[in-house]
């Protein structure tokens, strides 16, 4: 999976959102907050092909948790990146 191009993550102070540039992301419905966790897999991820595999080992690597937790929260974000659409195949 990949993060569709055309959407950009912006910090405002403590917290961060992910915005589409460009008229076809356009909706004003939804505006994507991000944590400072998400936050980290967004910068490492953004511009790269990636599995859930992938995110649960950038978060073991940044994070003290287990491969099972890691592995949870990474699949449970994608699909979450995945319901917003900004994820693509």
């Amino acid at each position: 999976m990949r993060i569709k191009a055309g959407f950009t993550m912006r910090s405002m102070g403590k917290d961060f959102i992910v915005i589409g540039e460009g008229l076809a992301h356009v909706n004003f419905n939804k505006i994507l907050n991000l944590n400072e966790t998400a936050a980290y897999l967004w910068e490492k991820l953004v511009g790269k092909e990636f599995t859930v595999e992938d995110m649960a080992r950038l978060l073991m690597a940044e994070y003290d948790v287990n491969q099972e937790l890691a592995t949870k929260d990474a699949a449970n974000l994608a699909q979450t990146w995945k319901e917003q659409g900004v994820l693509e195949d």
